[in-house]
């Protein structure tokens, strides 16, 4: 690779790495082509970037970013995922991978939000329901207490009905 191109891959991830949300780094040895474009392919869906790149660019481009933590990583065959949106989408889908004993895949670390989070973490992360599902749990949990005193104020009326339903009975029954 020409120095030229060098340069320019280190100024693409850098603008990439200050971009993203979360970052995920695997070892992907052993992946065959197959499982490699399974992977991006998920990855894509999950709108997670999915790039190999050598560990001496990468060294380079996490300079002056907040994901500097990376570097204790960059050890052998690395890939680097990158999630703009939502890291626990891309952190279960490179959980599942990792989990799968059939697959040579393995999470090195991430960083998260400017924190390292170490593969335990990352698995952590992916055990959580989806963003829907946790918007869905906090509006219901908004709902509760004005449902709740709706039908409060419903329940005094009709308890002051079926009481004067209860005199009207006795009084035709007498």
């Amino acid at each position: 690779m020409k120095k030229e191109n060098k340069q320019q891959v280190v100024a693409e991830m850098h603008d990439k790495l200050q971009r993203a949300k979360a970052v995920f780094l695997a070892d992907f040895r052993g992946l065959n082509v197959g499982k490699v474009s399974e992977l991006r392919n998920e990855l894509r869906k999950a709108e997670v970037e999915y790039k190999v790149v050598k560990n001496t660019l990468l060294e380079l481009a996490i300079r002056e970013t907040d994901k500097q933590a990376l570097s204790e990583h960059f050890a052998g065959p690395t890939a680097v995922a990158l999630s703009y949106t939502d890291p626990v989408a891309a952190a279960k889908v490179l959980s599942r991978f990792d989990k799968d004993q059939l697959v040579p895949f393995k999470l090195k670390g991430g960083v998260l939000s400017g924190k390292a989070i170490t593969p335990a973490d990352i698995q952590a992360l992916a055990d959580l329901p989806s963003r829907e599902v946790l918007l869905a749990k906090m509006l219901g949990s908004m709902n509760a207490p004005v449902t709740n005193f709706v039908c409060v104020l419903a329940a005094v009326p009709g308890s002051f009905v079926r009481a004067l339903d209860a005199i009207r009975a006795k009084k035709e029954g007498n």
